[in-house]
């Protein structure tokens, strides 16, 4: 068993909300003792795609494999641990139900307190794991699979949504285009490691802007700096991807794989950095972090450090194990509304279309 004081407070966290079965044990919100991830992507790739009810029967057989590692890992039992924290929105609800049934059943079983966790307030918290110098109040980009946000945290699991995707999420127009270009799933890894090998100049994709009159722009001129909303939308991208294959292929002409990768991912990486950086000045912060599955490219995050570092605000993001879905990050959460006397009871569900904000 770890060293533990008698004040520590220790987090058993729980993830399920997709294609990966994941524990964690977080100590006083910052430590993680152990982070466990089964993932399914060898699974699901033959599809091009998550299948919820494969995704959802494999939770079922590895989640107490998964919960008893990440204990042991952590050297504490069951009895060692102050709360339970567990994703139940967004995201798939055969797969949300696994964990939230786990959770309160062992909650129930030991006695321990029982702590719902929006998924994406878990992926803003996920920078806290590395960085205990950052705390409230900070802007952060979450972008990943099936969001893409930019909001002010004005404390721990409090936010003010300042923009968010109209239409495709950012990891969604990855896996999209990775699936057109024959990479196929999952796409955002596929398409980084393939963009490395392209020019992210060979094509000039649309950056895709939306006023706040609610009509997306596709222009492409970087900056637009008169808009004053927030929002995003990569749909206008994805499709522009697409017109570009099937004309190649009408016309028989040749298109180069590794340049239509970076191009389109470039177009990406501007879309998100103007767009964040914008919102940084026009809020006057000095301190911005991303967060989500489309944090860990590699793109992003050079870009992101460099327009950070001109705006002269200090750039926070996690290491990528913590971007993509983990437990730890879930525990963290878990930790601050702890905190705050946050409880669940017995009447948790899975909410598969949890807004941010949302209890």
């Amino acid at each position: 068993m770890t060293e533990k004081n008698m004040s520590d407070t220790l987090i058993l966290g729980i993830e399920s909300s997709c294609d990966e079965t994941a524990a964690a044990v977080v100590r006083n919100g910052r430590e993680v003792l152990s982070n466990v991830i089964s993932s399914q992507i060898d699974l699901h790739t033959i599809y091009g795609g998550v299948v919820p009810e494969i995704a959802s029967r494999k939770h079922i057989e590895k989640i107490n494999q998964v919960i008893r590692l990440a204990l042991k890992n952590a050297g504490v039992t069951l009895d060692d641990i102050s709360a339970i924290a567990v994703t139940y929105g967004p995201g798939l609800v055969g797969a949300l139900l696994v964990g939230v049934a786990e959770a309160k059943a062992i909650a129930y079983a030991k006695n321990i307190p029982l702590i719902g966790v929006h998924h994406i307030e878990g992926h803003v918290s996920a920078n806290y794991i590395e960085h205990p110098d950052l705390e409230p109040p900070f802007m952060c980009e979450i972008i990943s699979g099936g969001h893409t946000h930019l909001v002010i945290v004005k404390d721990y699991g409090e936010f003010e949504i300042l923009g968010r995707t109209r239409d495709d999420a950012a990891g969604e127009a990855f896996d999209k285009v990775a699936r057109a270009i024959g990479l196929g799933y999952p796409g955002g890894p596929k398409i980084d490691k393939v963009a490395k090998e392209g020019n992210p100049h060979a094509i000039e994709f649309p950056r895709s802007h939306v006023t706040d009159t609610g009509k997306t722009s596709l222009t492409f001129a970087r900056g637009n700096q008169e808009m004053t909303d927030y929002d995003f939308s990569f749909s206008g991208l994805k499709s522009a991807v697409l017109n570009y294959l099937n004309k190649c292929t009408m016309m028989h002409q040749e298109w180069n794989q590794a340049d239509v990768a970076a191009s389109f991912q470039q177009a990406v990486v501007d879309s998100l950095v103007d767009t964040a950086m914008r919102g940084a000045r026009d809020y006057h912060v000095t301190k911005f972090a991303i967060a989500g599955g489309v944090a860990s490219n590699s793109a992003l995050r050079a870009a992101m450090e460099k327009a950070c570092a001109k705006n002269g605000m200090k750039f926070y993001r996690p290491s990528p194990v913590y971007c993509t879905d983990n437990a730890a990050m879930i525990a963290v959460a878990g930790y601050y509304e702890f905190q705050k006397g946050a409880r669940s009871g017995w009447d948790l569900n899975a909410v598969p279309n949890l807004k941010l904000g949302e209890r």
